[in-house]
């Protein structure tokens, strides 16, 4: 059987970023590819190539795949997007289509399962608070009790909202710990909730339970600002808000008053806007732990999504099913 003809499409630098010498060596081991270099747009591909192209690989930079799109690609039955959710980017009719499309969604939940894992650690431990204690002190006043009342991680509550991809991660992430562990997601059963070695509750029960709450559910017009006045007012006395997901899951409005008055912590690498403006509290509140979005892949970490993708192209290579694949029923949960 021939090797299935191969294009990238995507912007440069991100082929020099994702995809190394060695990916492309692997690649042309069980594909046959157009050119080592991608192409920035399907007008800078030629219309042959398109015209024979079963497996495109696509990532940042790559303009939408609509219907006029895929009627150039007759041949086409894997999308391969290096990168993260394909909703928006990919037309439905690919599905219509039986174009099979997988993702690298899977991969980039690690490192943000991981910055999540840390942030409720430090956080149950307070260790962002007594960073600036110690700082300001310059000696050590263990145990730090007035200063950090109620530390430690030993059987406190974590509230998960959302089991995506990375809300599941960070609750198997958390299972080694001696947490009490909730989650809130209308699409999960109780019993899929306990398989996750969580306890499924109300978001008013999650929100006033938990010790920390860490947010995980995508963006949709149903669960714009979910975290909303009432649900920061119900968290407890300095509970942790944390949010990798997307900064228009909380009322940022509230979120901001509930900081100023000290009574919640947060630990933010999204916000509402994106970047908050210059004149932010956020950026010098002491009870607010701020990153510019950081907590997806970054560095050597972007060498996963690649090796992901690899994996799923020699998987469809082989007739062995994806285990990634976008199916056209979840896209309207998806992010």
């Amino acid at each position: 059987m021939p090797a299935p003809a191969t294009a990238l499409v995507m912007h440069p630098f991100v082929r020099e970023e994702l995809l190394h010498d060695k990916h492309i060596a692997r690649l042309e081991t069980f594909c046959s590819l157009a050119s080592r270099s991608p192409f920035p747009s399907f007008e800078n591909a030629p219309q042959k190539t398109l015209a024979k192209t079963e497996i495109l690989i696509t990532s940042w930079g790559c303009p939408s795949i609509d219907r006029a799109v895929l009627n150039q690609l007759p041949k086409l039955k894997l999308i391969a997007h290096l990168a993260g959710s394909v909703k928006g980017f990919v037309d439905e009719y690919a599905w219509r289509r039986d174009i099979k499309v997988t993702n690298a969604v899977a991969a980039n939940a690690v490192p943000v399962a991981e910055y999540t894992l840390a942030a409720i650690l430090f956080a149950n431990k307070r260790v962002f608070q007594l960073n600036r204690a110690y700082g300001q002190a310059r000696e050590n006043r263990s145990p730090w009790s007035r200063e950090a009342p109620d530390v430690g991680n030993y059987g406190k509550t974590v509230g998960i909202v959302g089991a995506s991809h990375i809300g599941r991660l960070v609750l198997q992430y958390l299972q080694p710990h001696d947490f009490k562990l909730l989650l809130y997601d209308p699409y999960v059963s109780p019993l899929d909730a306990r398989d996750l070695g969580a306890a499924k509750v109300g978001l008013a029960e999650l929100a006033s339970q938990s010790d920390v709450v860490s947010l995980h559910a995508p963006l949709l017009p149903e669960t714009r600002n979910i975290f909303g006045g009432r649900e920061l007012s119900l968290m407890k006395d300095h509970a942790t808000l944390i949010n990798t997901a997307r900064g228009g899951l909380v009322d940022h409005v509230a979120l901001t008053q509930e900081l100023v008055n000290g009574r919640l912590f947060a630990v933010l690498d999204t916000t509402e806007p994106e970047v908050p403006a210059p004149d932010s509290p956020l950026y010098e509140l002491p009870n607010v732990f701020l990153t510019p979005h950081i907590a997806g892949s970054l560095g050597n970490e972007t060498q996963r999504l690649a090796d992901c993708i690899l994996e799923e192209i020699g998987r469809f290579v082989k007739d062995v099913p994806l285990q990634h694949a976008v199916k056209r029923e979840e896209l309207d949960r998806l992010a």
